[in-house]
């Protein structure tokens, strides 16, 4: 994570994303470099509009926030209105019977 976080840091720098960069943020921040890593990123951000990135992640992430919010709060109205289900007493002959399609 740290090579993308060193990379964000050089991008928002107006600086060019290359090895010597990425490499001179990770020593500064006192981070074990790992040459291949290094090379490894540079190589997947070439032709990547990383402004696009940012805006589409930045989309994204509330999005999926508020989804798993919204679901929260939804929950305890529908547990509230709907009646408990009763259980059905099946035999396991009858649960058995079902199989035989899958093998059929």
């Amino acid at each position: 994570m740290e090579y993308i976080y060193a990379a964000l840091l050089i991008y928002k720098s107006g600086k060019e994303i290359t090895e010597e960069t990425v490499t001179a943020v990770l020593n500064a921040a006192g981070a074990d470099v790992n040459e291949a890593r290094v090379k490894a990123l540079i190589s997947a951000l070439e032709g990547v509009n990383i402004e696009e990135a940012i805006a589409k992640a930045a989309f994204a992430a509330p999005a999926a926030a508020a989804a798993p919010a919204a679901a929260t709060a939804a929950a305890p109205e529908a547990a509230a209105a709907a009646p408990a289900p009763e259980e059905e007493d099946h035999s396991e002959e009858e649960g058995m019977a079902g199989l035989g399609a899958l093998f059929g």
